[in-house]
């Protein structure tokens, strides 16, 4: 096969995902960052296979440079304050889903809780699995970010980061992390996992930051 062939076979292929792209933003306007495209699916894309978790033994912690670290067992967690917000979601791989109704704790409402000491500027997220992921703190203390543990009204599934996920609306989802089991606050940014795989160190969708 030629180049010329491998060339022009894939043309088609990627004009249609820019129109598409176009369309979606079209239609939606200002809510589809570049390069989006809107899915009516919730696609899986997990590194390693899914954490099947007992919340009888579930715990969770935060840690670091705070003034009290805490653990917190599954009902501690739920009898914390909840909100439920919507939100879009927009994954690095390219797709948007719309409208996605989260119930859980607040983000702002655990730091109350912690009380992150001055020289805390960032936090990672370290999940069930091994999986990290870094935020910066100012990035979690907006009123949308919570831990989740609903998605559209039922308990969020095993596969999409159930019992508990972080939410992060406005970066790209793989900072919203699956399966977390706690967050460590610290002073200086720290790369998580896909982040020293190459993965840009923030995630800005509407930046177009994917990658390093």
């Amino acid at each position: 096969m030629s180049d010329k062939h491998i060339t022009s076979s894939k043309e088609p292929m990627a004009l249609d995902l820019l129109r598409r792209s176009d369309r979606d933003r079209e239609q939606h306007g200002d809510r589809i960052p570049p390069g989006q495209k809107v899915t009516e699916r919730w696609p899986i894309f997990t590194y390693g296979s899914t954490p099947r978790i007992d919340l009888k033994e579930w715990k969770f912690i935060v840690a670091g440079a705070v003034e009290e670290e805490m653990a917190f067992t599954w009902e501690e967690l739920n009898a914390l304050p909840q909100i439920a917000v919507v939100t879009d979601v927009h994954c690095v791989t390219g797709w948007t889903k719309l409208d996605n109704e989260w119930r859980g704790v607040p983000f702002r409402e655990m730091a109350r809780l912690v009380q992150p000491k001055p020289e805390a500027q960032h936090v990672m997220a370290h999940c069930y699995g091994g999986y990290t992921t870094n935020i910066p703190l100012a990035d979690l203390m907006r009123d949308d970010v919570l831990l989740a543990h609903t998605h559209n009204g039922q308990p969020l599934a095993p596969e999409h980061g159930g019992p508990l996920r972080l939410v992060i609306p406005h970066l790209y989802f793989w900072k919203s992390a699956k399966w977390l089991r706690g967050l460590l606050f610290i002073p200086d940014e720290r790369p998580g996992f896909w982040e020293q795989y190459g993965y840009h160190i923030r995630g800005d969708p509407w930046k177009e930051e994917r990658y390093s």
